[in-house]
């Protein structure tokens, strides 16, 4: 009995991985989608890009400080008080939640609209991207509300909320950001700044369908909100500036996290077109911007995708248990959850580094230039998902303020290695990705130290470093050769396409035989006993004697 109910937690923490991780995956192939539109399109390219990106990136910092923090710290609570049946308190968190983001996200907005002719003009030093931020303004208001839900929704472990709408919102901004930009490209004759700021515009109205879904999403499940809250169990009243105060001691460090990663981005924004001007005419220095933020950016964060679920749902897993006093529960998502993210993170790494050249002539055959750029940036993959899962595991604790610190030290790093070689002519835009990259292993390494001091992770030398990197070297040999034979008896799109298969089961296979996962780490999978059960046939693993496989 006790078995099977372990077994349903385990099941609810992946089936949540599982739905965040095909909801982001969707929205980066959309993301990626409209990016291939946009890169692609006549009039607007590179240059469109940097005018695109600077103004967006402004935009991801406001909402940064009013909403990013807000998701899991409203889950950490909510799952906290569910975990000892109070119902009640947990929506009560909510709805003061939603009454304070409103109020911060209305802020934000007003800021965003005042202020863009001085951000376009002093900060970016790109006036272009003035309309740009105009159009984004309303969004930080609808995505700071719909914040509050998508939190209360993960603290329930319902993530399809959140993954339905955030999927919603990406396809909604895919759709109408080439019907906008085609439909002012027609009217303007392909002006760029226009089409850029038509672009921002389809985000506003992408976020707003959104959260329309997400409010319906919780008056349809309000029967059974009531019903527990009814229910309710260990109850204590608490003054509304309390829980306030709560809220934000939780979010306010998670957005202080998240803000770091945003200045990461805008570091960029801020100081490379400044820099190369000192060498390179305007033209080309925004050019070789957008290269980095319209192409190499889009491209290495795709893997992140794949890594999110465990970020989001580690959150209020982590809470609960330790709610319940399970910490052994608790060290065991953390630990499998970092082996996941090293066996996803390695490959994605090396196959960017292998085939760079050969992407982005599948990619963008209309601007296909940043491949050194793109193999550089390619190493803060790796980085940045260990961090993004050991911070994630932080937060959970309640460790809430160290995640900042760590980001922090990295955000340093970046902005003086941006600010010392970027305008250096023999280093130029791949001085930024290089700063990237470092300041990623600062953040990675932080985080990691400060996680192992407050949690006995359970991992294997053996199975989470060499391995994994014995099987993505194998991978990445086959990868090579597979497209350099290829490339010359068929096209090198073909080509590129067969060797990115060729790596998918080279490094399945080395994973199999390498028997990196265990026998627990395959059973915490979806299915696992079913999947063991086949492993067990195929001889990968060996049957234990009395076992109910041997039924």
């Amino acid at each position: 009995m006790e078995r099977s109910k372990k077994n349903n937690r385990k099941q609810t923490f992946m089936q949540g991985v599982i739905a965040l991780m095909f909801s982001q995956i969707i929205i980066k192939i959309l993301g990626l989608v409209y990016k291939l539109y946009l890169t692609n399109r006549e009039g607007f390219g590179d240059e469109g890009n940097a005018i695109y990106s600077s103004g967006y990136h402004i935009y991801a910092l406001l909402l940064t400080i009013s909403s990013l923090g807000v998701p899991s710290a409203i889950a950490k609570l909510v799952s906290e008080r569910l975990a000892v049946g109070d119902g009640k308190g947990a929506h009560r968190i909510f709805k003061i939640a939603f009454v304070t983001f409103a109020t911060i996200g209305l802020i934000g907005t007003f800021i965003l609209f005042i202020g863009a002719d001085y951000i376009s003009n002093v900060l970016l030093e790109i006036p272009d991207a003035k309309y740009t931020l105009i159009a984004l303004s309303p969004a930080v208001f609808f995505v700071s509300i719909a914040a509050v839900f998508r939190g209360y929704f993960n603290g329930r472990e319902d993530m399809s909320a959140s993954a339905n709408s955030q999927s919603l919102e990406q396809l909604f901004k895919t759709v109408i950001t080439i019907a906008m930009v085609e439909l002012i490209a027609m009217v303007s004759g392909t002006n760029t700044l226009f089409m850029a700021a038509g672009a921002n515009l389809a985000t506003t109205l992408a976020t707003f369908l959104s959260f329309i879904y997400i409010y319906r999403y919780y008056k349809n499940r309000k029967k059974i909100i009531g019903q527990e809250i009814k229910s309710s169990v260990n109850y204590k009243a608490e003054r509304v500036k309390n829980i306030i105060k709560k809220i934000l001691c939780v979010s306010i460090p998670i957005a202080l996290t998240s803000l770091m990663a945003s200045i990461n981005k805008n570091i960029d924004s801020m100081t490379v077109v400044r820099n190369l001007k000192t060498f390179l005419d305007e033209t080309e220095a925004i050019k070789q911007y957008g290269i980095l933020s319209g192409k190499v950016d889009t491209l290495t964060s795709l893997p992140l995708a794949l890594n999110a679920g465990f970020a989001v749902a580690l959150v209020p897993a982590i809470a609960s248990a330790l709610a319940k006093k399970e910490k052994a529960t608790a060290t065991k998502k953390v630990s499998f959850s970092l082996l996941i993210t090293m066996l996803i993170a390695l490959p994605c790494t090396a196959g960017f580094v292998v085939l760079a050249e050969p992407i982005l002539n599948l990619l963008f055959p209309n601007a296909n230039e940043g491949a050194v750029v793109l193999q550089i940036t390619a190493f803060t993959i790796l980085f940045t998902m260990i961090a993004q899962t050991a911070i994630a595991a932080l937060q959970g604790l309640g460790k809430v303020f160290l995640p900042t610190v760590a980001f922090g030290a990295g955000v340093i790093v970046k902005l003086i290695l941006n600010l010392t070689i970027v305008g250096i002519p023999s280093i130029g835009i791949n001085g930024a990705a290089f700063s990237s990259v470092m300041a990623h292993l600062v953040t990675c390494v932080l985080s990691w130290k400060m996680l192992k001091k407050y949690i006995k992770l359970d991992l294997h030398f053996s199975n989470f470093f060499i391995k994994p990197v014995l099987a993505t070297f194998m991978m990445g040999i086959c990868t090579y050769f597979t497209y350099l034979n290829l490339n010359v008896i068929i096209s090198k799109n073909l080509a590129t396409i067969i060797a990115i298969i060729v790596a998918v089961i080279i490094y399945t296979l080395a994973i199999l035989v390498l028997r990196v996962l265990s026998k627990d780490d395959v059973l915490m999978l979806p299915c696992g006993e079913k999947i063991y059960k086949i492993l067990t046939k195929l001889g990968i693993y060996k049957t234990p004697r009395n076992s109910q496989f041997q039924r």
